[in-house]
């Protein structure tokens, strides 16, 4: 997570605090860079918090990150998690001209939920024209989202929100399960049993998204590298039916023959 730990914005589900943020660093890409080189990581997800504060939401930093990754790890694929950067399309072509492999952008909830969860600074439709302009600047890129169900949310309000996400161009999504932070965020309403994200899954594909992963422990991130591999071709195993019994854990699923 790059320019630093504090965040502009309050969204009921989010544990990253809400203050002041710091002055960016401009040394930040290097020292990330260099970070995965040390670890020898093939794959680097780059995400951040919320920075209202900057002119352009932190594109920039984004942009430079992604760049000093690739001068440092020649080999190395680069995904990014952004934020909304208030649907500026400036903004999202500076991160989309360094070329990420993955850019993803998370609608985390349902319409209806909106209000209640994200507050001031977000909107659901905010959110999808993010990845509506990214498809349209980056046709080639893969598009990813990501919502969190427990909410209190229907099966069919994911059904659509799905739909809505897909309309984008995305092709990409994870569905997890909300868990709280701490006592003063957005209570838990539902587990949401295996056999319901199955259902989701399957739902997804056959709206037509290319990858998906859904289940009580995925993330926005959870498996990217094999994700990416799968929708360029190295294709995953689908068995269902030995993820759910894996103590009720998670379903990874990359790319439908």
């Amino acid at each position: 997570m790059v320019l630093g730990n504090s965040c502009t914005r309050n969204c009921r589900f989010c544990a990253v605090q809400n203050g002041t943020p710091e002055p960016v660093d401009s040394e930040e890409p290097a020292r990330v860079a260099q970070a995965v080189q040390r670890l020898g990581l093939a794959h680097a997800v780059v995400t951040s918090v919320t920075r209202d504060d900057l002119p352009d939401g932190g594109a920039g930093h984004f942009a430079a990150t992604v760049l000093a990754i690739r001068d440092a790890n020649p080999g190395a694929t680069v995904e990014v998690l952004v934020p909304d950067f208030n649907g500026d399309r400036t903004s999202i072509a500076c991160v989309l001209a360094s070329e990420p492999d993955v850019f993803g952008h998370n609608i985390e909830t349902v319409a209806r939920l909106y209000p209640g969860l994200r507050g001031a600074g977000h909107s659901y439709e905010l959110a999808l024209s993010v990845l509506y302009v990214a498809r349209e600047l980056a046709p080639q890129v893969v598009l990813k989202s990501a919502l969190m169900l427990g909410h209190g949310e229907t099966p069919d309000e994911v059904r659509e929100t799905l739909g809505d996400v897909l309309a984008t161009g995305c092709e990409a999504v994870c569905i997890g399960q909300y868990l709280q932070p701490t006592k003063l965020h957005s209570e838990v309403v539902e587990f949401v049993p295996p056999a319901q994200f199955l259902a989701h899954e399957q739902e997804a594909y056959r709206m037509g998204f290319k990858a998906v992963m859904a289940g009580p422990l995925v993330r926005s991130s959870y498996h990217s590298r094999q994700l990416l591999e799968g929708l360029r071709g190295g294709c995953l195993a689908r068995q269902p039916a030995q993820r759910l019994k894996k103590s009720q854990g998670h379903h990874v699923v990359a790319r439908r023959a």
